[in-house]
């Protein structure tokens, strides 16, 4: 690990000053006035998000600041969440600013969309980052092609323009690609598929980000109603259910499945499992979810898995940052 680390970390979880961290964590939550039978409000609803008090550039795209040598960044799943964010806000409301925020950063997805080496639309992130490996830039994401249809399949619906629709079909095809082929999808021993949110190898599964992914997919099957695309987000449904056990130690959950290491959850990432669990239940009504939800949920009554929890993250952070 070198200086530069060592400083972002300094910088951004002891002495809390503004970084990327300003936009991901609040308290993640579910909406309850999302619908599952048609595209709507999003599931989740990112009200802090929208409350982003950090960088933008003169269009009003957000940009995170990593701090350190990575410096102020573009990211595609900060883009399409802050657009969700006030694609919300619009729906319950009716303001035409956030109407006009979430429209804004759809179309820099339309803009931003390009060729892999590979043929495959993504949207890359164009700075170098460590994650068990250093990504080099650029490099792209399953988290961030699920959460960028996410945001164009409803705004496809609220403005017609179909440059969202056919953006959305493109970023599509990464969702059921191997990454041996310039996609996202990772097929186990088991011939069960996963969707990385870092290309990495071996692959991580890192949890929130394949259910973040997922939804994607499910918004993209309310848009198209093509049975092929609900064929796909059920094999992805199924690779949770045989797996979730894998995720949990008994006193805490996951946040992925590195080998030869136990990278626990935040409280952040734990809590997001819980509402990402919660909204599968919802769209799948498949009971495993819930199940997993209420186990881990009992894990933030108790005192002593908490405080485990927390001494072992920080222990990680420190060596892993």
């Amino acid at each position: 690990m070198n200086l530069d680390h060592y400083k972002r970390f300094i910088d951004s979880y002891i002495l809390k000053k503004n970084s990327h961290l300003s936009f991901w964590h609040g308290k993640p939550a579910i909406n309850k006035n999302a619908t599952v039978d048609k595209l709507g409000q999003y599931y989740m609803p990112f009200r802090y998000k929208a409350e982003y008090k950090g960088l933008f550039d003169g269009n009003g795209i957000p940009l995170l600041d990593y701090r350190g040598n990575i410096g102020a960044q573009y990211n595609p799943i900060a883009i399409s969440q802050y657009g969700l964010a006030h694609y919300n806000i619009f729906k319950q409301t009716g303001e035409n600013k956030s109407e006009e925020i979430a429209v804004r950063q759809a179309d820099w997805l339309v803009d931003n969309l390009t060729l892999n080496s590979k043929g495959i639309w993504v949207w890359m992130h164009k700075f170098d980052w460590r994650y068990v490996e250093t990504l080099k830039a650029p490099w792209y994401s399953g988290l961030a092609q699920g959460q960028g249809i996410s945001l164009l399949t409803r705004i496809y619906k609220h403005t017609g323009d179909d440059k969202y629709r056919k953006t959305a079909e493109k970023a599509f095809v990464s969702l059921k690609t191997e990454i041996k082929d310039g996609g996202v999808i990772f097929i186990d021993e088991n011939a069960n598929p996963w969707i990385e949110e870092y290309i990495v190898s071996p692959p991580s599964h890192i949890l929130n980000g394949f259910m973040w992914a997922l939804f994607g997919i499910y918004d993209y099957y309310l848009l198209t109603g093509d049975g092929k695309v609900k064929k796909s987000f059920d094999s992805f449904v199924n690779t949770l259910i045989l797996n979730l056990s894998k995720f949990d130690t008994g006193y805490w959950s996951l946040y992925d499945l590195t080998s030869g290491r136990q990278n626990l959850a935040s409280f952040f990432y734990h809590n997001l499992h819980l509402a990402q669990l919660e909204i599968l239940y919802i769209i799948s009504e498949v009971e495993v979810f819930e199940k997993w939800k209420k186990k881990w949920d009992q894990y933030l009554m108790s005192p002593t898995k908490k405080g485990r929890a927390l001494l072992q993250k920080m222990l990680f952070k420190v060596r892993r940052f």
